[in-house]
């Protein structure tokens, strides 16, 4: 499957367009032909990846981010953009700003990475929606995770359904978006790269340090009666 991003912008720029394989056997367009300096791995590593620097000389991540940061770089966060998202299933479009785009489609990428920790998010990118608010963040971090945890107890695994697995994965993704946030900042000083990553950052961080808080506010919806009348289980 592959998902294409497409930013139309004011002042007669040239249109941003970027197209993302979710699976081995699509292709994309965001593979630079060299990559930057930045993106060594022992450029800001993080302090909890797993990856080997005499093995690896770049950061996965990074690489998949490249383009889109050397694009937006010396653009303004506040920048309005037309943006489309274009899956396989349906269309999506938003009048916004470059900071919301470019946040959406981070997300995006960071889901899908070859990274070791970030590739665990792989069923987000599989269902992506864009431009999630908090709330839908929340609703669909929880759900994935807990699908997961069916899954594991079919194959005679036990089930983690306290979401403290969660907690810690999400824990270990800050550490991972605070390493990229130095890693571009080492080498960009764009406005919109900043804020995207920052904003991706403070969504992954409210799973970790408020997500009981955030599970609160939806439970009365969860709970509530349905007008169709009980089930017989």
């Amino acid at each position: 499957m592959t998902i294409e991003y497409r930013f139309a912008l004011d002042d007669h720029e040239p249109e941003l367009h970027y197209i993302i394989a979710t699976d081995a056997s699509e292709q994309g367009n965001l593979q630079p032909t060299a990559p930057a300096k930045w993106t060594r791995l022992k450029n800001n590593q993080c302090v909890n990846c797993p990856l080997d620097a005499k093995k690896h000389e770049f950061c996965p991540a990074a690489v998949d981010i490249q383009n889109v940061v050397e694009d937006v770089g010396a653009l303004p966060a506040i920048k309005k953009a037309r943006v489309r998202v274009i899956a396989p299933e349906r269309e999506y479009a938003k009048q916004t700003s470059l900071e919301e785009g470019v946040r959406s489609l981070m997300g995006l990428l960071m889901a899908n990475s070859a990274c070791p920790i970030l590739n665990k998010l792989k069923p987000m990118a599989l269902t992506h929606l864009p431009f999630a608010s908090q709330r839908e963040f929340i609703l669909r971090s929880v759900s994935t995770y807990l699908l997961r945890q069916y899954f594991l107890v079919g194959d005679k695994t036990k089930g983690d359904w306290s979401l403290r697995g969660l907690i810690e994965l999400n824990k270990q993704l800050q550490l991972v978006n605070q390493a990229m946030w130095q890693r571009v900042n080492s080498a960009h000083q764009g406005e919109a790269n900043l804020k995207a990553l920052l904003s991706f950052f403070s969504m992954a961080a409210s799973v970790s340090y408020s997500l009981e808080t955030q599970l609160q506010k939806i439970k009365p919806e969860f709970l509530a009666e349905s007008n169709l009348g009980s089930f017989d289980l």
